[in-house]
């Protein structure tokens, strides 16, 4: 008797970190315009932390594949299929089906509700992959689609970054570190702001010009620091009343890129300080298929090396897990094969 081929992935039965499973399925065929992609590591973002919790904007439909990032190796494709023959070195985009422009009614996140990539092989549209860059590892690899894409897209896409501005970057988690790695290579000066001496300390080893501690009065230092002109551009990760101490660091006609929501969706500030500053705020989902193909070039031109805290085997996914909700500095990365 012929045996059926299978894949192993990890799901959520019902929402909390004791709810995560080990499971088998059998394994896809690529239909039209698909392909089967060989999973070599997958990295995990806050945001599976939230949905994992349900406490994100809405509920995932259980049970639920984690994960939206991954690293991997085309097997197979489907007919119709020109993109990829089979053999690439991929990684997927976060929005499926955002190609570029403005993002369709009809993309998808991965990793809900779209399909989670914690799992040994995905099934997945060909137009949801791009190239992986030539310069790193799976592992390394894995850590871009959101993350790394979403500091590009806020700082380079939309913000035109230049040399010579002052970029205030917020925490120290994946965004956070990779728009200072993007701020430095642009020839930007970098301003970070933590709540962690210790991460502190990193973030200067890394190149951040500099870290002021977030129980101290950040913005008329930041100020100080810049002779009273302020910061061009913010990434914003912490949300809540954060947003009003950031408008008041923000040079004239500077942009506040509002990415995270550490202290809750509301946001609070005062409109004199928009108004006053001719403050722009945007909110940043991520990025299109095109803007994560610059990146990937940008990368491999520049050398850039993601900051990776720990990688964990595909046994260790609960600890994975663990891992960020401890908090990290950088992504933390599962290799799901070797």
């Amino acid at each position: 008797m012929t045996s059926v081929p299978t894949l192993q992935r990890w799901q959520f039965t019902d929402f909390g970190l004791d709810h995560l499973a080990r499971t088998e399925a059998p394994m896809p065929s690529p239909g039209p315009g698909q392909v089967l992609v060989q999973v070599d590591a997958a990295s995990l973002n806050y945001r599976d932390l939230l949905i994992a919790r349900n406490t994100y904007r809405w509920s995932a439909p259980l049970p639920f594949v984690p994960a939206s990032d991954m690293a991997g190796t085309v097997l197979a494709v489907g007919e119709g299929v020109r993109r990829w023959r089979g053999g690439e070195r991929v990684i997927s985009t976060f929005v499926g089906g955002w190609l570029d422009g403005a993002a369709p009614a009809t993309a998808q996140t991965l990793g809900v509700p779209g399909p989670g990539m914690l799992a040994t092989h995905v099934l997945l549209d060909a137009d949801w992959l791009t190239d992986a860059p030539a310069s790193l590892d799976a592992a390394q690899a894995s850590t871009l689609p959101c993350a790394a894409l979403t500091a590009w897209f806020a700082l380079v896409e939309e913000g035109g970054l230049q040399a010579g501005q002052t970029v205030l970057i917020h925490g120290t988690g994946g965004v956070a570190l990779f728009g200072l790695q993007f701020a430095r290579m642009h020839g930007a000066r970098v301003v970070m702001v933590s709540g962690s001496e210790g991460k502190r300390a990193q973030a200067l080893a890394l190149g951040a010009h500099h870290v002021l501690a977030r129980d101290a009065d950040w913005p008329a230092e930041l100020m100080r620091l810049t002779d009273g002109r302020g910061a061009e551009q913010v990434l914003e990760t912490v949300g809540g009343a954060n947003l009003g101490r950031s408008l008041q660091a923000l040079a004239r006609n500077g942009r506040v890129s509002v990415i995270g929501v550490l202290e809750g969706g509301d946001m609070a500030g005062s409109a004199f300080d928009a108004i006053g500053r001719r403050a722009r705020i945007q909110g940043i989902s991520v990025g299109s298929r095109a803007a994560l193909e610059r990146m990937v070039r940008a990368i491999d031109l520049n050398r850039l090396v993601p900051v990776v805290a720990a990688e964990y085997g595909f046994d260790a996914v609960p600890q994975a897990f663990e891992h960020l909700a401890r908090g990290a500095f950088g992504k933390v990365v599962v290799r799901v094969s070797r």
